[in-house]
């Protein structure tokens, strides 16, 4: 016959409030886990002291922890914000987008100026993105098709690529493109 307590829900404790030790213990197991921004391990600690509270001396130090991991080098914008513009980048999507996200992500203008694509990389990065989801040139059409079932398509195609964070004259570019070839060489004009 089972026991009682094996079919009892665990009840959850509740964790204790912080004070400095763990608090820096915290953000330490954070940055070792994961590649991160100041910004985003600031706002990290801050969510951990709303749920867990303060037990410590005088008021937390956020902002002096963060910096002393800045400096130690435990976090480093400008390697994340490399890092992950070039993988927006590759994902397909836009300047605008690879900016949103920096922004969201804590990091200041100037590091986000610094990391903003290039024409050629815009233009790679939309290329990506038509190929990926089989727009412009690399759509194949159905069969018996009208033209005003291929207007709609490309006026979605055009929205999906501007939620992507192109420009719209890229946007434009893609679709309208002829043959992918076409595509290629527009890519490359911006490589000069």
């Amino acid at each position: 016959m089972a026991d009682g307590d094996a079919t009892r829900r665990r009840v959850r404790r509740t964790p204790k409030p912080l004070d400095r030790t763990r608090l820096n213990d915290l953000a330490l197991h954070y940055v070792a886990r994961f590649a991160t921004s100041s910004g985003k391990l600031e706002a990290y600690l801050k969510r951990k002291l709303r749920e867990r509270g303060w037990d410590g001396e005088g008021e937390p130090d956020i902002d002096g922890l963060v910096s002393r991991f800045a400096e130690k080098n435990y976090v480093d914008d400008e390697a994340y914000a490399r890092m992950k513009t070039s993988g927006l980048l590759a994902r397909g999507y836009g300047a605008r987008r690879v900016e949103e996200k920096l922004k969201a992500d804590g990091l200041g203008e100037s590091v986000r100026a610094a990391n903003a694509p290039k024409e050629y990389e815009a233009r790679e990065a939309v290329f990506a993105y038509v190929r990926r989801r089989r727009f412009g040139p690399f759509r194949i059409a159905p069969k018996g098709e009208g033209p005003e079932a291929a207007h709609k398509a490309r006026e979605k195609q055009l929205a999906a690529i501007l939620r992507a964070g192109h420009s719209f004259d890229h946007a434009r570019r893609a679709v309208e493109a002829g043959s992918e070839r076409e595509l290629e060489e527009w890519v490359a004009e911006a490589s000069d």
